[in-house]
């Protein structure tokens, strides 16, 4: 049993997997995927946050601490595309989620879950999106930024995002017909779009 919430940046996904995660009693794994990552590859947990999913420096320095480290990620000759070195992260961070969702009663945030655990028969999997104004204003809020540096940083989030699924799993990241339920968290609010996705998981049996 578990449950897996992809999210446009700026949706709430973060906010709506622990309301989710209290009303059943769950355990939520959001960016302690990020530490985990970090611990592994002797990475501080504020360097690994910065740069998830994203900044080849990072990626780089993760696959070389993992080469060092590992027999199993062996890094790249010189002269090897980034890309190929980033496959590394992407093998550790796929471990990550697959421990932490063979625990069962959790809620998984984000890092190509749904792909990751596609074969999982007992998940349920949930995207959640909103309209850019409202978005841009959840960042703004957020970060505390103006509203161009909060829709550019929306915009980088989310193609990085659509590329990383693209790229390792060959999925459209913005297909609905890869989740159960795809929910306007714009139009619903966050206690909304929680309240649904608990009714749907007990009307699951869970």
């Amino acid at each position: 049993m578990l449950i897996t919430i992809s999210r446009q940046y700026g949706a709430g996904g973060s906010a709506v997997a622990r309301l989710v995660a209290d009303r059943l009693g769950w355990s939520v794994v959001d960016n302690e995927i990020v530490d985990q990552v970090a611990q592994r590859a002797g990475l501080s947990s504020a360097e690994a946050a910065q740069h998830d999913e994203r900044v080849p420096s990072f990626v780089e320095r993760l696959a070389r601490t993992l080469a060092a480290s590992s027999q199993e990620f062996v890094l790249p000759e010189a002269g090897v595309p980034a890309e190929l070195e980033e496959s590394n992260m992407v093998r550790m961070t796929e471990a990550v989620v697959k421990e932490a969702a063979a625990h069962g009663r959790v809620v998984l945030v984000g890092r190509a879950a749904p792909a990751v655990l596609a074969r999982e028969g007992g998940a349920l999997h949930v995207k959640l999106v909103a309209a850019r104004t409202f978005r841009i204003g959840v960042v703004m809020e957020r970060n505390a930024t103006d509203a161009k540096t909060a829709e550019r940083t929306m915009d980088d989030t989310d193609a990085q995002r659509t590329r990383y699924n693209k790229e390792y799993y060959h999925r459209d990241w913005n297909d609905p017909v890869h989740y159960h339920m795809v929910l306007n968290t714009g139009l619903l609010g966050f206690e909304v779009a929680a309240d649904l996705i608990v009714q749907q998981a007990r009307a699951m049996g869970w």
